[in-house]
């Protein structure tokens, strides 16, 4: 059980409260039973070692208020919503004889001593708190579930569960699953890609498509005509001029 130094609260003002979160505490309440509510704060140095874990608002704290010890369990947390801090704290009076509902964190143990898990089955947690009726006077920290020869396909329902003496759950309407032991995931394969056509290979490899190739080949017999065509415009020669024939003159 954690032990926590505690100084009584007088001034309730929104600048005092800033204040004593500046210097390093933090605002609190303490509530319930037969005694008033008390106002205190709480050094944040002091209790930021549990504050952050998950049993906190299920775990019996002893509070000392100038020497006055008393048994709580913190009920609320509210945190500042861009820094995260915490701002003020909630704290409830354990009552002897009275029970409190909480939410208790599961903790499974034994994980090599499953069949399943060892075949490659995956545990798949459904519960990872379980919202229970204690006695304020035997509040457990977590419960307990042993996987233990569980098989692949083995629900474990609260049924199952090994609870504290006069621990009960607040469902009791029905046998709620806690976890199973669910069969591996299948991992798909990537498919393999798709085998290029001959057409695709003969493009990649160089060879021209068959456009290309009917191109090519139209260009081929137009430059022939043209180079023709030359050919036959060089090879005619102009037309030989024949000399005039001279007219014999007339003899007077």
């Amino acid at each position: 059980m954690s032990n926590l130094k505690a100084t009584k609260r007088e001034n309730l003002s929104t600048g005092s409260n800033n204040k004593l979160r500046a210097e390093g505490f933090i605002p609190a309440i303490l509530y319930g039973g037969k005694n008033p509510n008390q106002n205190i704060s709480i050094s944040k140095k002091e209790i930021s070692n549990i504050i952050n874990s998950e049993t906190f608002l299920s775990k019996v704290l002893e509070i000392d208020i100038d020497g006055k010890k008393e048994k709580v369990i913190p009920r609320d947390v509210s945190y500042h919503v861009v820094s995260e801090e915490p701002l003020h704290i909630d704290f409830m009076r354990i009552v002897s004889g009275k029970k409190i509902i909480l939410e208790i964190p599961v903790k499974f143990i034994n994980h090599p001593d499953s069949p399943g898990l060892k075949r490659g089955g995956v545990l798949n947690i459904v519960r990872r708190k379980l919202e229970l009726r204690c006695p304020a006077e035997s509040i457990p920290d977590e419960i307990i579930v042993d996987l233990k020869g569980t098989e692949i396909g083995t629900s474990i329902k609260i049924s199952s569960v090994k609870l504290p003496e006069n621990i009960i759950p607040t469902i009791v309407d029905r046998d709620f699953v806690v976890a199973t032991v669910a069969a591996p995931t299948v991992i798909k394969e990537p498919e393999k890609p798709t085998e290029e056509s001959p057409a695709a290979e003969g493009a990649e490899g160089g060879e021209a498509p068959a456009e290309g190739a009917e191109a090519a080949a139209k260009d081929g017999e137009a430059s022939k005509k043209d180079e023709k065509s030359k050919d036959g415009a060089s090879a005619k020669k102009p037309e030989d001029k024949k000399p005039a024939e001279k007219k014999p003159a007339d003899k007077k």
